[in-house]
């Protein structure tokens, strides 16, 4: 074989081999995506039928009392599009202008809705209804079911109003049925002279405590006024029929907003298709006021079954499988189109869970169940409190994307700038000092949080790298590592204790406008949801290979 002869096998064998390599690379990137599924029951929001919970909740994420009128505050927005044509399957989801369509509701609001006998198009049985309005139901009325307990207490009430509307709600066409999306309200007044929430966990008969907390006096804890725009059938331009509705309404008991919003609270959520991508658009809307500086609104991805996060009862929602890191992603596209001012904690993702100091899984006794959160603030005006000069507000230590731990005293190597704040459960034993113990109100039981700002060290999971990245201005499509970053995070438990596994109930996107000194408004739309995992995760988040 001669020299010319020797190169062009040369260059036969490199080509054959860069083409080998590359259908490697394709099939393994494609095997990978192909290994994801969705968890959720609305994969992408691109079902045509509406399934829209919603919940507010007071400081300690109970009910109190209910607000004048407007029965226990649980609502359910749940709408089946029923489209025929003569060239399309009758249950296709797709949007058409050639198609006729019917509007039915699986939730009535007024003594004009479904009566005795009324069978829904597509339920799990044939529910025997009274002619009773679901949304309005108050504590101490009987459901319309006789599987469900009317209490007298709001609190207990109020979580079992949320598993009848699911009950009208879900979804049974598969082994894991679902119910709904869920939106979710909370004042963050707290008032001291009371004893409606407990101290980690712990009922006490006086709240002693030098934080301070907004409160204009008796009733400042109390549940919003809120208004329905039941879900109807919209065309487009082309004919092209869909639906769309809305939640909204006020804390400020003695507001007319059919005056407008003046100076009052104000919170809204509409749901309107995108005729281009058949997502669902959510669009946000939240106002403080002089009385309610301190305001909460998320869209939540919760489990359908279970405990959610910060809970310690049983909820509903739209997660058939739970995400267990490190193992598992969330694509989401947000449009924040006003910031909510400087102490607007607005969360790019907010994840939420529940276990024990001593990593066993939470079963709802308050004093030794610990909620965790792990949130990702996108806020430009949110700054690092975790610094060299105040370790207090950082964790003990920070865990590399190679596995390697950093602790916080090491000053030239600790990331400060990627936490914005840590703080300790309060009823951990053997916290490590310097430490601060998060809210202990603010939960049912004792909680611990992981707030995170844009840095290189989350980017490389898909999050923000700098400030600015998916603010005002700068909306984006994320594809989130979830599962990886989360497995990075440090948590606290007991030493000598079997590692908890990471499991999330409850995965939000929104804002916590926290204590503003004037009246601030965020607005955004969230569209595009998904939670993926690998196909061979169990129920119970194990792999079944």
């Amino acid at each position: 074989m001669d020299s010319l002869e020797s190169a062009w096998l040369f260059l036969l064998l490199v080509v054959v081999s860069e083409m080998f390599a590359l259908n490697m690379v394709v099939y393994v990137a494609q095997g990978s995506e192909n290994s994801y599924v969705s968890a959720i029951g609305d994969p992408g929001m691109k079902s045509s039928n509406v399934r829209v919970g919603l919940e507010a909740w007071n400081f300690c994420n109970e009910v109190g009392a209910e607000a004048p009128g407007m029965g226990s505050p649980r609502m359910a927005d749940c709408a089946d599009l029923h489209c025929r044509s003569s060239t399309s399957d009758p249950l296709d989801h797709t949007i058409r202008k050639d198609r006729k369509c019917e509007l039915h509701q699986r939730v009535n609001d007024s003594d004009n809705g479904l009566s005795a006998g009324d069978e829904f198009p597509i339920t799990c049985e044939v529910l025997q209804r009274v002619n009773k309005s679901d949304n309005g139901l108050s504590a101490g009325d009987e459901f319309p079911l006789t599987d469900f307990n009317p209490y007298e207490d709001p609190d207990l009430y109020a979580v079992e109003k949320e598993l009848y509307l699911g009950s009208l709600c879900e979804i049974c066409d598969s082994q894991d049925p679902w119910q709904f999306w869920m939106i979710m309200l909370k004042n963050g007044n707290f008032d001291k002279n009371t004893t409606l929430c407990p101290e980690n966990g712990n009922k006490v008969s006086k709240i002693i405590t030098g934080r301070n907390f907004p409160c204009f006096g008796e009733g400042c804890m109390n549940q919003p006024l809120i208004y329905h725009n039941y879900s109807r059938l919209v065309s487009s331009r082309n004919r092209a029929v869909s639906l769309a509705g809305g939640f909204y309404g006020t804390y400020d008991l003695d507001a007319d907003l059919s005056k407008g919003v003046g100076k009052n609270s104000y919170f809204s959520v509409l749901w309107q298709k995108n005729l281009s991508t058949g997502s669902w658009i959510f669009s946000h809307k939240l106002t403080t006021s002089q009385k309610y500086p301190w305001l909460m609104l998320y869209l939540r991805a919760d489990a359908t079954d279970g405990f959610n996060g910060g809970y310690h009862y049983p909820g509903r929602g739209i997660m058939k499988k739970l995400p267990v890191s490190p193992n598992f992603k969330v694509r989401l596209t947000l449009d924040v189109k006003s910031g909510g001012g400087s102490n607007s904690q607005f969360y790019l993702l907010d994840i939420g869970s529940c276990w024990k100091n001593n990593g066993k899984p939470c079963d709802g006794d308050t004093v030794t169940d610990v909620t965790r959160y792990s949130e990702m603030i996108i806020n430009t005006a949110t700054t690092s409190w975790c610094r060299p000069n105040n370790l207090v507000s950082c964790p003990p230590y920070h865990v590399t994307v190679t596995g390697e731990k950093i602790y916080r005293n090491e000053t030239s190597r600790f990331p400060y700038s990627a936490y914005h704040l840590y703080c300790s459960p309060g009823n951990g034993e053997y916290l490590e000092a310097p430490y601060d113990i998060c809210d202990p109100y603010s939960n049912p039981q004792a909680q611990e949080l992981v707030q995170i700002i844009p840095h290189p060290e989350w980017a490389v999971h898909g999050y923000p790298e700098k400030q600015g990245d998916g603010w005002i201005g700068d909306s984006r499509t994320w594809e989130l590592d979830v599962g990886g970053l989360s497995s990075r995070l440090y948590f606290y438990q007991d030493p000598g204790t079997e590692p908890a596994k990471r499991v999330w109930s409850s995965l939000n996107v929104g804002t916590e406008i926290y204590v503003s000194r004037n009246g601030e408004t965020a607005e955004w739309t969230v569209s595009d949801f998904d939670v993926l995992i690998p196909q061979d995760i169990d129920d119970n988040g194990s792999s079944s290979v």
